[in-house]
């Protein structure tokens, strides 16, 4: 069956002579002698070509054209029309129908007009049918890519976790130090307003901050004794070592910033680069604040955890000193009980 074909006219003998001369060729044809007629058969057959007169009685086939179009949209109509009624034939055309037919016609005229059309409306419709499919893969690929890159993600933050916890176990740290000022960071980051992508590029840096120490030797980083003026020079130089690492790794450029300065201080008397106030990058100036704190809560070997209550007096104290006064008073506001969560941990 090459396809399914309307003839709607109102004249039965064009109707019955497009007819044969189409069944000859092994099309399968449905006749109408108006565009009521033309109707039904449209709502009980899968069309794939309808030819329409454009003047029947009642409603014409401009009409029939029309509900088709809003019927079955991807059935192809070709108009039938006399010489006389060319401008009609064209508007049919703005409506939907793909060509037009002029009567008196040739029937080898009017089967090579529907050949050429079917074929036509075959390439459009494998086309389409094309890029749905192509549409469907990319949804599936770009999907499949998607769970891939949330895997490896996961593997890379599982991955870095485990190696910050095995470098705060070498020196000692009780639970892990690196995490909990992760989530202090984080913590002061979103009150200070820093958007969502910020807050995940500080939480990085903020977990990866001494990352530089591995560079430095246990005999240093150990020592109990007080470091003497080489040995801090040296101690000085992990933060260095840390943004060196982590720089020419893209997936750490931004939390790059935050372990390259992280022990400024507003003063400017901090260090690698003696940065002073708003040149700090924000991040490091709100690394400083969580740092203290997470420093000052937890056990040492040669003290005990302070309370929270002696964070605070020290925080004030070194406003504008150390910390940005801004984020001091931020700080200042953060109930206990929201750091405390954060940590995992009372205060």
């Amino acid at each position: 069956m090459k396809g399914n074909i309307l003839i709607a006219d109102d004249e039965d003998m064009i109707r019955e002579l497009i007819n044969i001369t189409l069944s000859k060729e092994g099309f399968t044809c449905f006749q109408a002698a108006s565009a009521e007629e033309g109707l039904e058969i449209i709502n009980k057959h899968k069309l794939d070509l309808a030819l329409l007169d454009i003047m029947m009685p009642g409603r014409s086939g401009i009409d029939l054209l029309k509900d088709i179009k809003e019927a079955t949209p991807d059935t192809t109509v070709l108009m039938i029309t006399a010489m006389n009624d060319m401008d009609t034939a064209l508007s049919c055309i703005h409506y939907g129908a793909e060509d037009y037919i002029t009567k008196p016609f040739n029937l080898d005229r009017v089967l090579l007009t529907v050949k050429n059309t079917l074929e036509k409306r075959r390439l459009v419709l494998e086309n389409k049918e094309y890029q749905a499919n192509l549409e469907q893969k990319v949804r599936e690929q770009t999907e499949v890519i998607r769970t891939v890159m949330g895997e490896i993600n996961l593997a890379y933050e599982h991955t870095l976790v485990a190696l910050i916890r095995a470098l705060d176990a070498r020196e000692k740290e009780v639970g892990s130090h690196s995490e909990r000022v992760m989530s202090y960071a984080r913590l002061l980051a979103k009150a200070a307003g820093i958007s969502e992508d910020e807050l995940i590029i500080i939480g990085k840096g903020a977990l990866l901050h001494d990352i530089g120490k591995i560079g430095v030797s246990d005999n240093i980083l150990l020592k109990p004794a007080k470091l003497d003026d080489s040995e801090w020079e040296i101690m000085r130089q992990h933060p260095s070592i840390g943004f060196d690492i982590l720089s020419g790794i893209r997936y750490f450029a931004g939390a790059a910033e935050l372990v390259l300065h992280h022990h400024e201080r507003w003063d400017g008397n901090g260090y690698p680069g003696n940065l002073e106030g708003e040149n700090i990058p924000i991040s490091a100036r709100i690394f400083a604040l969580v740092d203290t704190l997470d420093a000052m809560t937890s056990d040492r070997p040669y003290r005990k955890a302070l309370t929270f209550e002696a964070v605070l007096d020290e925080v004030t104290r070194c406003r504008s000193k150390q910390f940005d006064p801004e984020l001091v008073d931020l700080f200042l506001s953060i109930p206990k009980d929201e750091w405390e969560s954060a940590a995992g941990k009372k205060l």
